[in-house]
C-alpha cells in the first residue's frame, strides 16, 4: 500500500515527493486527514494575523511569509518555494520570475482598474494556483490571498462555495473546474463560485 501522503487523489490534492515528505515536522501525522487537521490548525491562526492589519499581499516576500505561517508547524519547506516538478503548474526553475511578474501585472490591473475589483483579485487567485509556487497549501494559500486582496481593495472576503452548503467534495469539485474554465480564459464559473 502506498504512503497516503504521497499520493494525490481525484479531488487535485497535489501529490508529495520523498523528500518533500521527510520535511514533516509532526511525527504523529500518518494520513491525510491527520495532515489536513493539523495544517488547518496553522491556517486558522494565520487568517487572524493575517486581517489584524493592512498587508502588502502583492509584494512576493509577504505571499512567502504567508505560506510559511500557514505552515510552518507542520512542514519544514514552507514559504519555500518548490523546486520539484508537478502534474499542474509551471516548471520550477520559472516560479520565482513568474511570481514577480505576476504581482506586477496585478499591481497594474489594479492601478488602472483594468477589471472588476473582483475579478482582480480571482485572476490574482488562479495565477497563484497556475504558478504552484509551493509544494503543497497553493489552493488555500491563494484563497486566503485573495480575500486579503478583495479587503484591500474595498470589499468583502470571499465565500468560496459556502454559501451553498453542499458537501465537501462538491464543493471542491466546482472549484476545481472553476480553475480549469480560468486555464481556458473563462473566468465566469470562478467569479460564480467565489461568491456562492
Amino acid at each position: 500500500m502506498s504512503d497516503p501522503l504521497t499520493v494525490g487523489d481525484d479531488d487535485g490534492n497535489t501529490p508529495l515527493e520523498a523528500g518533500e515528505r521527510e520535511q514533516l515536522l509532526l511525527t504523529y501525522v500518518t494520513t491525510r486527514a491527520e495532515l489536513n487537521a493539523a495544517e488547518q490548525a496553522g491556517i486558522i491562526e494565520t487568517d487572524r494575523w493575517a486581517f489584524a492589519r493592512k498587508r502588502n499581499v502583492l509584494d512576493t516576500g509577504f505571499l512567502r511569509r504567508l505560506h510559511k505561517r500557514m505552515y510552518g508547524q507542520v512542514w519544514k519547506w514552507a514559504g519555500t518555494y518548490r523546486t520539484t516538478a508537478r502534474n499542474i503548474g509551471i516548471d520550477a526553475y520559472a516560479v520565482p520570475m513568474a511570481m514577480e511578474q505576476m504581482a506586477r501585472d496585478v499591481q497594474y490591473w489594479v492601478s488602472h482598474e483594468t477589471y472588476q475589483p473582483d475579478e482582480i483579485a480571482l485572476r490574482f487567485h488562479h495565477r497563484l494556483t497556475h504558478i504552484h509556487p509551493f509544494p503543497n497549501g497553493n489552493g488555500r494559500h491563494g484563497r486566503l490571498a485573495a480575500d486579503l486582496l478583495s479587503k484591500q481593495l474595498g470589499h468583502s472576503r470571499f465565500t468560496w462555495g459556502r454559501v451553498n452548503l453542499q458537501s465537501p467534495s462538491k464543493t471542491r469539485r466546482i472549484y476545481i473546474d472553476a480553475l480549469r474554465a480560468a486555464d481556458n480564459h473563462d473566468m465566469q464559473p470562478l467569479l460564480d463560485f467565489a461568491r456562492s
